[in-house]
């Protein structure tokens, strides 16, 4: 175990007193603002804490944390909730916490089994990381004995603590953005009703065509996924339109990538023909060559959401209850253009 560093390790390390190095630290007067940053950042580099933060830290006590994910989220190359849980162990080893992850299987999942980490009584708390069945999530609350948090999804009918992504607006400004291109005929592909996500951000993208003049189009509404078990299947292709728009926005970057992949085979180019827009600012490596323009996720800012949600109801203390919107990005790339005259 590395020393602790002192303030005079500081004051020898800037050959001034230990004085001045607190009065420094502590932003009190008596020390110029030059000297005071240098101070600070030195401090910084060598790792110093003060005793306040020391003693925090000592009292500090860790939780595990335990992470329930349906193996309904891994078809194909769709790992966007790997790298969210991944995020999330890194945001609760921060906070001195660790995580243990369990995949239900889509039989337990039908079976309503109890998760093992329920069963056994591992956890302190629990984060639930997309949305469960219906039924299953009522048999879950009906016995969990532990304190919980829903990670990027909600409950229509529940009061549940969640935490999600700025699902609407983040579409919204999507396909705003592709009006501004001068896009007027936009198709919009993902399964509604599949995830809430996915039906929030029809919502919003509908909101454009609103605001804009123009009326959805159930022919421009193309499914993606499985409705019941959300799978792609080996041979997955849209159903493309007889009229085909100018644009698509997609529910998520993956199924983004996969209908370039089958416009450009159609003969259609890429945003030259039409232009593509997903979310998410995920997607697996190798699935397509272009640039997607997308919404990108705050992966960090939601799982470090949660786990400050979660690791305050464990303890009792002051949190943010109800649900946690966090807000994204706009990212553009070589995906979207202007409509071509």
């Amino acid at each position: 175990m590395s020393k602790a560093v002192k303030l005079a390790d500081i004051a020898s390390a800037l050959n001034v007193s230990t004085v001045t190095v607190s009065k420094a630290l502590a932003d009190q007067k008596g020390v110029g603002n030059e000297l005071r940053e240098r101070i600070k950042t030195l401090a910084k580099e060598m790792g110093y804490v003060s005793p306040a933060e020391a003693k925090k830290q000592k009292e500090a006590k860790s939780y595990n944390i335990g992470v329930l994910l349906s193996e309904r989220y891994f078809d194909q190359q769709q790992s966007f909730y790997w790298q969210l849980y991944q995020t999330v162990a890194v945001k609760a080893v921060e906070r001195e916490c660790f995580t243990m992850l369990e995949v239900l299987s889509v039989g337990a999942e039908q079976e309503l089994e109890m998760p093992k980490l329920l069963r056994e009584r591992k956890a302190d708390g629990l984060i639930i990381l997309g949305l469960l069945k219906e039924d299953y999530m009522s048999m879950v609350e009906e016995n969990i004995d532990i304190p919980f948090v829903c990670l990027d999804f909600y409950d229509r009918k529940q009061e549940w603590d969640c935490v999600i992504s700025d699902n609407f607006y983040g579409m919204y400004r999507l396909t705003d953005y592709l009006f501004d291109l001068g896009h007027t005929d936009i198709a919009y592909v993902g399964t509604l009703l599949y995830s809430r996500s996915i039906t929030d951000r029809y919502f919003g993208y509908a909101k454009a065509l609103l605001e804009h003049g123009q009326k959805v189009r159930d022919e421009w509404v193309l499914d993606d996924r499985d409705l019941e078990s959300g799978q792609r299947g080996e041979c997955f292709a849209f159903s493309l339109p007889e009229r085909m728009p100018t644009a698509f926005v997609c529910n998520c970057d993956l199924t983004a990538g996969i209908l370039i992949n089958q416009l450009e085979a159609a003969g259609y180019r890429v945003p030259e023909d039409i232009s593509v827009v997903g979310f998410d600012d995920y997607i697996f490596p190798g699935i397509c060559s272009k640039g997607i323009t997308t919404y990108r996720v705050d992966m960090e800012e939601m799982a470090g959401k949660a786990i400050e949600s979660l690791t305050g109801k464990i303890t009792g203390e002051d949190y943010r209850r109800g649900i946690t919107i966090v807000e994204g990005r706009m990212v553009v790339r070589e995906s979207a253009g202007g409509v071509r005259l």
